[in-house]
């Protein structure tokens, strides 16, 4: 915008340094507030705390530094090398000064009304004219395009963050409760075979068991097999899962093989409804009416439910009776110990043998393998070897591998996994529906928690920026009020900020794109960016009206003047964003494509109806000011022509 305002001035047949000083004032002032008001926008979002705040924090600090260091550059080293490079046309050294000056204003006269004649001037000031004479239905227009922009929002689809474009997949496979390691090791070779067989995946690993002392590691079944893929960076993500999962059907003796929803950045991926209860049965009861109200009634999800309540295995039980251990001098500690080391041999220390050290391990006769030989261990006695079910109960039960509670309560969680192109608004509002059709009437002593997972994550983001946008245009105001000491000035400016979304919506729907956080912050630059056009043309009209230009000129010149510095700016932006959008950046595109989305379209269409609404508002408020103060000066005169008759 400095450029383009020193190389005017300078086809006007200005001296080179008073058109390069005389620029440089000119747009010091729009540029300056302009760029804090921009920067003012990525304020509120140091203040955002959870996922929204670690995600775009440092995005929003690299943006705000950028953007202050091209002012400096813009207001200092931009006039210096304009200097060097930029030519002003030639001038007679004979002229005398006010041969110069009346030369000058004949050139810029001519240059003036070259620009007039130029396409881009043709095609605007009938427009800016029309506008300016019909403001009304002017406004009209305008109200109804904002009607037309939000009746759009109902056919936007939300999303959290979107899918991130990775090419690592994660999988669960899960065999029937009490499966042994050479069964689930089968399943897994199977998995791998079908998953190796394509020409999509490059590498997989794969994980079983728990860790070396046979505990589960945290997130895992008890029955569950790891699987990570690695796919060829250009394969459809989407497309690959429903392939796989197609596979996966055909084979059921590899049990349940189910990609893994895939939370980005810590969050869930998932759409959760968590059961509590007090009791295992009531938790399984009420979990068992959630699924089955869910179960293939909501769109635009994966066929299969997943719940995190935890399948039973089988266990022997072993209950000392205590009264019969008493009589033989034993208690309960020391028959657990018996049991256990017949069950598993014991370490007792190591030897040290030619400079090795060898565990010593005692171990009496094989493991039991069946009910009958657990109950037949041997316990030492006073009166000799006794059968263990001389002094205990041995039972097989079934028992849950894991036991999760919440708030004092027994809890489980029913997932139902997204299309990651569906819309995660219109899919919980399906999974609400259909869990109101059954509150009321949950097995006693269960109850239903509100929605979670990754429709909390998307709620308590979308409120924090929705606070975020309402803090930073305020922010923007106070800014442009001291800017222009006007309170009423930046009212008009901050109207092209809600035709900056008409663009985004329409953008967004256009290219199928989900309204996220990356969306949303997209949003939030589209406020700066926006306001920023609207500064430089209310400033050079103000400016022209302090040298006494009349109003309507004021207007119109300012209009014309500005109409090609904001439309460089807006097509540098739309050029500089358009890689991401295209998806030029690779697979990471999947913050910066929404993004790019948003202020693509939202530029477009603020940019064109900056032009057009921002003049006629500034004409109607300015305009009544004026003819309120020319009516106040109207009545002053005869009271003045009074007194001085009087007098």
């Amino acid at each position: 915008m400095v450029i383009e305002n020193i190389n005017r001035h300078l086809s006007y047949g200005e001296k080179k340094m008073e058109a390069i000083i005389n620029s440089v004032k000119e747009v010091s002032g729009a540029v300056t507030a302009a760029t804090l008001t921009t920067v003012a926008v990525f304020l509120p979002i140091a203040g955002v705390g959870g996922l929204v705040g670690q995600l775009f924090r440092p995005f929003a600090l690299t943006f705000s530094l950028a953007l202050i260091a091209s002012l400096f550059v813009s207001l200092t080293i931009v006039p210096v090398i304009a200097t060097w490079f930029l030519k002003a046309p030639a001038v007679e050294a004979t002229l005398t000064e006010a041969a110069a000056k009346k030369l000058a204003a004949k050139v810029r006269a001519e240059e003036e009304e070259k620009e007039r004649k130029s396409l881009l001037q043709r095609a605007y000031l009938p427009v800016l004219k029309t506008t300016q004479k019909r403001p009304v239905i002017t406004l009209v227009a305008a109200f109804l395009i904002l009607i037309f922009t939000f009746g759009l929002v109902p056919f936007i689809k939300t999303n959290f963050i979107g899918s991130s474009g990775s090419t690592s997949f994660s999988l669960e496979q899960t065999l029937p409760s009490g499966a042994t390691l050479e069964e689930k090791l089968i399943a897994a070779e199977g998995t791998e075979k079908l998953l190796l067989a394509t020409k999509d995946t490059v590498a997989v690993t794969t994980t079983i068991g728990g860790t070396n002392d046979n505990r589960v590691a945290f997130g895992q079944s008890a029955n569950g097999i790891q699987i990570q893929v690695s796919t060829k960076e250009t394969v459809d993500g989407t497309v690959f899962q429903k392939k796989m999962e197609d596979e996966f059907k055909k084979h059921p003796e590899l049990g349940t093989v189910l990609f893994q929803s895939g939370g980005s950045f810590g969050s869930s991926g998932n759409v959760d409804v968590t059961v509590t209860a007090k009791t295992d049965e009531q938790l399984r009861a009420g979990i068992a009416k959630v699924t089955e109200v869910l179960d293939g009634k909501i769109d635009n999800v994966g066929d299969k439910i997943t719940t995190t309540l935890s399948e039973k295995q089988r266990t022997l039980k072993v209950t000392v009776d205590r009264a019969a251990a008493a009589r033989v001098g034993l208690n309960e500690i020391t028959i657990s110990t018996l049991v256990a080391a017949a069950m598993r041999p014991q370490a007792i220390g190591s030897i040290n043998i030619e400079n090795k050290a060898t565990s010593l391990i005692i171990k009496s006769g094989d493991k039991p393998a069946t009910v009958a030989e657990v109950k037949a261990i041997g316990i030492p006695t006073a009166l000799g070897y006794l059968p263990l079910s001389r002094l205990a109960d041995v039972e097989l039960v079934s028992v849950p591998t894991t036991v999760t509670t919440q708030d004092g309560d027994l809890a489980a969680t029913v997932s139902l996994t997204p299309d990651p192109k569906a819309s995660l608004t219109g899919i919980t509002a399906q999974v609400a529906a259909q869990i109101d059709t059954i509150k009321d009437d949950m097995p006693t002593g269960s109850s239903i928690l509100p929605i979670g997972g990754v429709s909390a994550d998307q709620a308590e983001s979308f409120s924090q920026l929705l606070l975020a946008l309402l803090a930073a245009i305020a922010i923007v105001y106070l800014i442009m009020v001291a800017t222009f000491r006007s309170l009423i000035q930046p009212l008009v400016l901050l109207v092209s900020i809600p035709f900056a979304a008409t663009g985004a919506f329409v953008a967004l729907l256009a290219t199928d794109t989900a309204l996220g956080l990356p969306a949303l912050i997209g949003m939030l630059l589209l406020v700066g960016i926006v306001v920023t056009n609207a500064i430089v043309l209310i400033d050079l009209i103000n400016q022209y009206r302090k040298q006494g230009m009349p109003l309507e000129d004021s207007i119109m010149n300012g209009a014309r003047q500005r109409l090609r510095p904001i439309l460089m700016t807006a097509l540098a932006t739309i050029g500089a964003l358009s890689p991401l959008v295209l998806g030029i950046t690779g697979s990471g595109g999947f913050i910066s494509q929404p993004l790019g989305v948003v202020v693509i379209g939202g530029l477009f269409s603020s940019t064109i109806l900056t032009l057009i609404i921002v003049p006629v508002l500034y004409r109607l408020i300015e305009g009544r000011k004026e003819r309120k103060a020319l009516k106040k000066a109207a009545k002053a005169k005869p009271a003045k022509a009074v007194k001085a008759q009087t007098a």
